[in-house]
């Protein structure tokens, strides 16, 4: 078998080695130096490698896991598979000096159902959609078509694999439209309506949730969808005692345009043709803790990260949670709205 795909230089990118995950079979890489195993590297690693300051510059072996599994037989990589109780999804075989001889990995099946969560959903689909015009002035955004289904039901559905049926949407344009879809097509779907007399913007819409959630609750837009583990999500956000935790994509963008750098005098000091920028955009999806919403007031629009911001100055813990980009599927866009389709149809 070639192992190529699952192979990677050390000294290759951080951000190389995410968009090298994207497109293997296994979610795993091999660091390599020439023929010998420097570590392994999963979508965790470079998760914990950003939150610690990390940058996608960094090279590859810097956010490798460097003592790795491994076996100096076929054999014996099989038995740490077993005796790993599923948490190995492959182990390297090497030998003295560490070159890498062979890559056993775990036997193919059909994935485990994921954790359930049961925890409620907060939809805000009340906005006009003005950027997919022509489309929205028939129907609401959230009811337009990707392949079979509106794209609220990709995003409920995706909810519902981990156990989360509770369904709280706040709705405003065309919202007669988007009642009556689902009047007839229940789907196991547990809703509750909330409609805005006027738009209040994702911050203040939430204003009409006070005193009906009790529990950490997702919070999402109506026009985005995230193929990543909700689950490790979930688990980020408890365990770092979050009031509010972010879903940021790692997003790539090339500048087309070779960039000057200069000292005093106009001195040029670097040159970079057509370098490469990451950072982290906002997905809008959040975790949110019920207690958020008793500070929301409803008298004014506001967006969202108006309401994170007064979480912060009120000394609540707000985190960021790294997926990558290929994981986050928008469509607030006429072009993005294709590319999702796109997407969507290959899976």
């Amino acid at each position: 078998m070639n192992y190529d795909e699952l192979c990677i230089d050390h000294a290759a990118t951080v951000r190389d080695a995410m968009r090298q995950l994207d497109h293997t079979s296994k979610k795993i890489l091999f660091v390599m130096e020439g023929q010998r195993l420097r570590g392994t590297l999963t979508d965790g690693d470079i998760r914990r490698f950003l939150l610690s300051g990390g940058k996608m510059d960094a090279s590859a072996a810097d956010a490798a896991h460097r003592h790795p599994k491994a076996a100096k037989s076929a054999k014996g990589a099989r038995t740490l598979l077993v005796s790993g109780g599923g948490r190995l999804m492959a182990v390297p075989v090497v030998d003295d000096a560490g070159t890498l001889l062979d890559i056993v990995l775990e036997a193919e099946g059909s994935d485990p159902p994921p954790p359930q969560l049961h925890l409620p959903v907060v939809i805000m689909a009340g906005g006009m959609g003005k950027r997919l015009d022509p489309y929205t002035r028939i129907l609401p955004k959230p009811l337009i078509p990707v392949g079979d289904l509106p794209i609220i039901e990709h995003i409920m559905q995706r909810f519902l694999r981990y156990g989360c049926s509770e369904f709280h949407i706040v709705v405003n344009y065309k919202r007669e439209l988007l009642k009556a879809y689902f009047k007839d097509n229940q789907e196991g779907y547990c809703i509750h309506w909330y409609d805005e007399d006027r738009p209040l913007g994702t911050g203040g819409g939430l204003s009409l949730l006070k005193g009906r959630l009790r529990k950490t609750f997702f919070l999402t837009n109506c026009d985005i969808l995230l193929r990543s583990d909700y689950a490790k999500m979930e688990e980020f956000h408890r365990t770092g005692h979050n009031a509010v935790t972010i879903i940021g994509a790692c997003k790539n963008l090339t500048i087309p345009y070779g960039v000057v750098e200069t000292g005093e005098g106009g001195v040029i000091t670097a040159f970079r043709e057509k370098p490469e920028l990451s950072f982290l955009t906002n997905t809008g999806l959040y975790l949110v803790e019920p207690e958020v919403l008793e500070d929301i007031s409803g008298d004014s629009p506001q967006g969202f990260p108006d309401i994170i911001d007064g979480q912060r100055n009120k000394g609540r813990r707000t985190a960021v949670y790294p997926v990558s980009e290929e994981e986050w599927l928008d469509m607030g866009q006429l072009e993005e709205l294709e590319n999702m389709r796109k997407k969507l149809s290959e899976t």
